[in-house]
């Protein structure tokens, strides 16, 4: 009974370190994740022509079964312009002449997408000028006031 709990924690933590972790609360199973290599368009010559590193990744956000209803309502509505009508992220790299590389790098593009989209951000604290900033600002005005009217006077002459 020990041993099969010990197999069954083992093939979880693998499971958890191939999962892509955005926060400390938030792990995309790769499972999850759909891939796809494309040829890639520009420099490279006829490398470029042949081989296929450019790298989609779609993650669904309103089918996954890692987000739980508030981080999906979040994600839903603050990466609205860039989910498609099925609620599929899509992220593209193809920096480089490397298929594992752009991998690596549209992986990294997803996180720092999703990490940035559950960010709450602080309220702000509502801040009330000082009574001496409140002076200094009616002081000056009463001198930019006054500089306007003795401006004023000298052309009426």
């Amino acid at each position: 009974m020990g041993a099969s709990m010990a197999i069954r924690s083992s093939a979880a933590s693998r499971d958890d370190e191939r999962a892509l972790r955005v926060n400390d609360r938030l792990a995309i199973p790769r499972a999850e994740l759909g891939v796809r290599a494309t040829r890639a368009s520009g420099a490279g010559g006829q490398h470029v022509n042949k081989t296929s590193t450019r790298v989609e990744i779609t993650w669904n956000v309103a089918t996954s079964a890692s987000l739980n209803d508030a981080d999906r309502a979040r994600l839903s509505t603050r990466l609205a312009s860039r989910l498609s009508d099925e609620g599929e992220l899509r992220v593209v790299a193809s920096d480089t002449r490397s298929q594992l590389q752009n991998r690596e790098l549209a992986e990294a593009r997803l996180t720092d997408t999703v990490r940035r989209a559950l960010l709450i951000p602080k309220p702000r604290k509502k801040t009330r000028p000082t009574r001496a900033a409140k002076e200094a600002r009616l002081t000056d005005k009463r001198r930019t006031a006054e500089k306007k009217r003795v401006r004023r006077s000298d052309t009426d002459e």
